[in-house]
């Protein structure tokens, strides 16, 4: 399943001293506050999003397993983002069980991909499978 998406934009530039907050190179606040914002209008409950030492962590309201939107960008030039989902296969452990959560990850990537696919600012949306 392809939960993993590479783009290009030069919408979401580093806040000031943003990269001392997560890494040299790495940032991705400014394309947090986008998703969040964008998320919530398609009718995906967002929780408050995590500045992580790669990028933001935004958690996705689920009650039977943990979901989130990872995002922030990538190593190399100043467009280059990528955002992927937390779980990134469709099948979930927990405790003794195994969930399918194909369905809410389905949800997930085809709201981002419409997201990013309609905006004119964003350009060369790739998705993938996770290595």
């Amino acid at each position: 399943m392809k939960t993993q998406v590479e783009f290009r934009s030069n919408k979401f530039p580093p806040y000031e001293n943003e990269e001392e907050e997560i890494n040299p190179g790495l940032w991705g606040r400014r394309l947090a506050e986008y998703l969040v914002a964008k998320l919530l209008e398609k009718g995906i409950d967002i929780e408050e999003f995590a500045i992580e030492d790669w990028g933001c962590y935004i958690p996705v309201k689920n009650e039977r397993f943990r979901l989130a939107v990872c995002c922030g960008h990538q190593y190399g030039d100043d467009d280059q983002f990528l955002c992927f989902t937390d779980p990134s296969t469709p099948v979930v452990k927990k405790l003794f069980r195994k969930i399918n959560a194909t369905n809410e990850l389905q949800r997930i990537t085809n709201t981002l991909d419409e997201i990013l696919n309609s905006d004119p600012d964003i350009r060369e949306v790739s998705w993938e499978e996770p290595n």
